[in-house]
């Protein structure tokens, strides 16, 4: 080989073993940059939980109520009875005309018991709206809320109860000792799916919205939480199907300690 294509060909090598050298610490650089852009992504561990009541406080006693003053007529009495309390709290923030939401339950018992033509007395519709008042907590929540307290998690009800609902409804429980914060939508004046119900969390956690956990009851609320940009939970008690409003929940299941299992605790 003469000493011209000698050089050439050594040139060559130099030039491809630099040219390995440069790429490899590319792909290196790369790696260092892909886990770094992963490691900024990952989502910050939640350090809060906002509970709307339902997760928490049994209604079970009250439908059953029903039953016992209406035989045969208490599971269609209940059945329009919650369908019309939501009803009417999104209709009262679509119109502006607040109104708390025990008063909402009055209304909604009334109107259910005139549409199945059941003759119902002062006292029974307020024994029925009472039982709102008086609600015990789920089995599964005080050994929960315990196990989530021991984390460091911190907890508070984001919920359309009035604030005489909810401090009767905790204190009925024997549940105050876990509740730094008991936000009512009263505060600001509309119901739950309202952006403005949802934003009372992060101004009372002060925490980023992302660190606050939404632990929903009914689909619908579950749905509002994860549009409004929570990270959200549905404890699904009653096995209903997926709201179609365009938003999946991070997590469901059928009890607290399914939340618990989703929170790797």
């Amino acid at each position: 080989m003469s000493d011209t294509n000698l050089a050439r060909s050594n040139s060559m090598s130099i030039n491809r073993r630099k040219f390995l050298e440069i790429a490899s610490s590319t792909v290196t650089a790369s790696g260092l940059l892909t886990a770094t852009a992963a490691a900024t992504d990952a989502k910050p561990a939640i350090k809060a939980i906002a509970f709307d009541g339902f997760p928490i406080f049994d209604p079970r006693p009250i439908f059953a109520m029903a039953e016992e003053l209406f035989p045969g007529r208490g599971a269609q009495l209940s059945n329009v009875w919650r369908t019309r309390q939501f009803e009417y709290a999104w209709l009262r923030t679509a119109a502006q005309r607040y109104r708390d939401f025990l008063g909402v339950i009055d209304d909604a018992l009334v109107f259910a018991g005139k549409s199945l033509d059941l003759e119902m007395t002062n006292e029974q519709r307020k024994a029925l709206v009472g039982g709102y008042m008086h609600m015990k907590a789920w089995p599964d929540v005080r050994p929960a809320l315990s196990k989530l307290r021991e984390s460091g998690i911190r907890l508070a009800f984001l919920s359309n109860f009035s604030p005489a609902m909810i401090d009767a409804n905790i204190n009925s429980a024997g549940l105050i000792e876990f509740f730094e914060h008991q936000l009512s939508t009263d505060a600001v004046g509309v119901y739950k799916p309202h952006p403005k119900a949802y934003q009372m969390g992060i101004e009372a956690f002060r925490l980023k919205r992302e660190e606050i956990l939404f632990a929903a009851f009914a689909g619908w609320d579950a749905a509002g939480a994860k549009l409004f940009g929570y990270p959200t939970f549905w404890i699904n008690r009653q096995k209903q199907l997926l709201e179609q409003l365009d938003a999946i929940p991070d997590g469901e299941g059928s009890g607290m300690d399914d939340l618990l299992r989703f929170l790797s605790y």
